[in-house]
This record gives structure tokens, sequence and C-alpha cells, in this order.
């Protein structure tokens, strides 16, 4: 009753006329800023810090939530229409849901996706209203072996499922590795791999290369390839799901949630992990796996983006109950608060809790209002489809460009996007996996830094990773992973 009550006070603050003006506006400018290649919510949520001096800190939080949410919903859109990722996690959702597009289908990709956001929100939101001090502390018991163990599990994962083969699939996941390493050494602060140009010394923005191998690959490899050809992207004729969709998409989004939801409370989480996991375990369960990497499978749409909004949710539980931001907004969140001299962390549930409970309510009802705002606007989604070729790849680099631009107004950012849309190029040819390449990069270096963490911590014996029960089970998965599946293939051919 106690959770209960507290949760009614919020919603008495949250619904407010002026808090819910500043939860609509936020939710407008995320999807509006999720849309848009090159643009996050970190970048947008930094830009309009310092409007904390000027408003009160229960409403700037609640529209600095609204862009951080808002932004996932609204970076499915491009992935789907455009093949433009306007997040890195929303990479997967652009695998499917663009050959859905392709064929006919936009408008049952969008619907799934803005329903699964939706309902995935709402059921990490209740999981976070009821369970978020307990799912913290499960959360801070582990430690750098179990950490590793998990990025190494996404790394077999992604590297085994995505693409033809297993070895191109771990070439471009080496690749995206060996550009994640690029700058200064975490630990020992040694500069490496930057050739001497100190542009590098900070490393690579991983937005930068996501929308360099998605948009500007996109773009030259159409202009290239296809040319003048008929566009084979197709009308989509209606803007609902048919009921064996639905029926194919429920399913996903609750299992998606359930991936989400655990990675987003953990340090070394994140949206990337749980929606590549997701992808994964719905090709593996489909009842049509044929259509997916070719007409499109609604499953591979609706289960990462379950995913990606459960854990963007979720990453709420330990920013708030241990100070700890588990994503860049998360982190910017974090100095949101520190700007109005709130300390983030288990006394914030106390001393701060009309703050906390308006927070978490205003997720109630942005979920709600970002449904109201994405489903009426499938159909105008969907119209971007009779754009023709040339005026549509020259705004998706337009805004490419503007959106890289923008991060640091460095000109040199344009010459290296330039440079990872050719490699984008180069892979799309060779038929590698790209995807994988992003993977590298986001999670190369904290997997090097757990790993020398959990070397420091065994004093620099490799058993440590066999000394502690979840990072064994984990291992045991990995090496499933890569054992069973071409075991299971040699098995069906000698039937």
């Amino acid at each position: 009753m106690d959770i209960a009550a507290q949760l009614l006070a919020g919603f008495a603050t949250a619904a407010t006329p002026i808090n819910l003006m500043w939860a609509f506006v936020g939710c407008a400018i995320g999807t509006a800023i999720g849309v848009l290649p090159g643009l996050g919510p970190a970048v947008t949520v930094a830009m309009l810090l310092p409007i904390t001096a000027q408003v009160e800190p229960t409403a700037s939080m609640i529209f600095f939530a609204g862009i951080y949410y808002g932004a996932m919903y609204g970076g499915s859109t491009t992935s789907i229409l455009l093949n433009t990722p306007g997040e890195t996690a929303t990479m997967v959702t652009a695998m499917e849901g663009f050959k859905m597009a392709r064929s006919g289908r936009a408008g049952a990709a969008l619907a799934t996706s803005a329903i699964g956001s939706f309902v995935a929100g709402t059921i990490a939101t209740v999981l976070v209203t009821l369970f978020a001090p307990w799912v913290a502390n499960a959360a801070v018991q582990l430690g750098p072996p179990e950490y590793f163990c998990l990025m190494l599990l996404a790394f077999t994962t992604v590297s085994a499922v995505l693409g033809k083969s297993a070895l191109r699939g771990i070439t471009a996941l080496f690749i995206g590795l060996a550009i994640g390493l690029v700058g200064i050494d975490q630990i020992t602060a040694t500069v490496r791999y930057t050739g001497g140009v100190p542009e590098f010394m900070d490393g690579i923005e991983v937005v930068l290369v996501a929308v360099g191998l998605f948009a500007v690959g996109e773009a030259l490899y159409s202009a290239l390839y296809e040319g003048k050809s008929t566009s084979s992207i197709q009308s989509s004729g209606r803007v609902h799901m048919t009921r064996e969709e639905w029926r194919r998409s429920w399913p996903a989004w609750l299992r998606g949630t359930a991936f989400g939801f655990p990675f987003g409370t953990i340090p070394a989480g994140g949206a990337e992990i749980p929606t590549f996991l997701s992808y994964a375990t719905e090709r593996k369960l489909s009842k049509k796996p044929e259509e997916f990497g070719t007409t499109g499978a609604i499953e591979g749409v609706a289960g990462p983006e379950a995913a990606n909004n459960a854990s963007v949710t979720a990453a709420l539980v330990p920013m708030l109950t241990l100070g700890i931001p588990t994503t860049v907004t998360a982190a910017i969140l974090l100095s949101a608060l520190q700007n109005y001299g709130i300390q983030a962390g288990p006394q914030l549930f106390t001393t701060s809790a009309d703050l906390v409970w308006a927070l978490i309510a205003s997720l109630y009802i942005g979920n709600v209002m970002l449904l109201v705002l994405n489903l009426p606007l499938v159909g105008l989604w969907v119209k971007l489809l009779q754009i023709p070729r040339a005026p549509l790849y020259a705004g998706i680099l337009i805004f490419a460009t503007v959106g890289v631009y923008g991060m640091r107004q460095s000109a040199f950012d344009l010459y290296l996007m330039l440079g990872t849309g050719l490699l984008g190029l180069a892979l799309r040819r060779l038929d590698f996996p790209t995807a994988p390449v992003i993977v590298g990069m986001i999670m190369g270096p904290m997997a090097e830094a757990q790993m020398r963490n959990a070397l420091s911590i065994g004093e620099g014996r490799w058993g440590v990773f066999l000394e502690r029960p979840v990072s064994v089970a984990l291992l045991a998965v990995v090496l499933a992973v890569l054992v069973l599946p071409p075991l299971w293939r040699r098995w069906l051919a000698r039937r």
C-alpha cells in the first residue's frame, strides 16, 4: 500500500497541467530526434541542460525523460522505412523492418513497433515501480568476470546469427572491436591506434560510425548498384496488422521485454545486447524462418523493439537507486540531477520522494502519449515510401551530415563519416553483416575493461572466470552457441 500511495502522489504531481505540457513536449521532441539519423537523446538532453537553471527539478526531469524514451519510439521509423537507424539500439529493427517495407508491409512493421514499445515500456515501468530496489541490489552483485562473460555471449550470438556465415560475422565483429579500441586506454591512459591523428585521441563516435555504415553506405550502394532502376519498395496499402501478425507479434513483445529489462538494470547493459539476443531468439523460434533476411519477419521487428524500450525504462533503476548510469543518456540525466544539488542513490527515494515518484508516474503517462502520437502517424510515415529514390537518399545524406557535424562541429567527423560509409558499401557489396561492427565497437572497450578488472581480481589467473557460478553458466551458453548449431546442421545433413 505504501508503494501505491506514493505512486498515486506521483500521478497527482505528474498530471498537473505544466508537467503534462513538459511531458508532451519531451515526447514530441524525442520522437522527432529519434527519426533524425545522427541525432540522439544524449546529444539533445546535453544541449538542453541549460534549462535546469530556469525550470524546477520535477518538470525538467519529466521533460528529459520524455526525450529519452520518445527517441526510442522515433528511432524505429527511419530504421523501418529508410534502413537508417536514428539510434544504435534500433539497428536490429532495420534488418527486418526495412525488408518488410520493401515487400509492402511498412504499415504493419511500424504498428508492431509502436504497440510493442508501448507494451514493453508499460510492463517495464510496472516492474520499476514494484521491484526497483530489489533488482538493483541483485544486479550490483555481479562482478567483472560476469560482465565480461555476458559481453562474450553477446559477441558470439551476434557473430553466429547475423550474416550468411559465422566467419563473416566474426570478421565484421573484429572490425568493430578494432575501431572501438582507437583512442586513449581507459585504464593506463596510453594513446593507441591513432596513427598520429589528434582527432582520434578521444575515440571514434559510435553514432558517427552507425550513420556512416547504414545511412551513407545505403545511399552509396543505391547510387552505384541500383542507379535509376525502379524502386523495389512497394506501397504498404494498409497501416494496421492482420490477425496473423498480431498472433506472431505478442509473444515476441513479451520475450523482448523479458530480455530488455534485466539488461537495462546492469551497468554493462544497455539496449544493444538485448535487442540482438531478442532477434536471435525470434529467428530460432519462428515458424517461418524463411522470411528472415528475405521478405522480412514481423517477429524480428516486434521482439527487438520491445527489448529496446524495456531496457531504456529499466535503465532508470540503477540510475535512481544506485547513482549508476547504464547509458550515455542516463549519465546526462544524472548530471541534470546534480545541477539541482540532488544526489542519486539509495537515499533518493527518501530525500526526493516527490520527484522520483512523479518521474515514475510520468513514464506511464509518456507511454500513452507516445502511442497516441505514433499510431495515427503510421500512415504519414508510410508516405515517405512514395518519395523518389534520388531526393530520398539525398535527404538522408543531408540529415546525416547535419547530425554528425552537430555533435562536435568538426569537419574531420564528416570525412570520417564518408570513410565509414565506404566501409559499409564494401561490406554490403561483399555480403558481410554490418551490425556486428557496431556491436564490437560499443562493447569492445567495456569488455576489455571488465576482462582486465577480472584478471586483477584473480591476480592474473584466467581461472577466475571458472570460479563463479554465473560466469561459468554464461561460458557454457557461449560454448553451446558456437558448437551446437554446426553439430545440429551436420546431424540433419546425415539424416
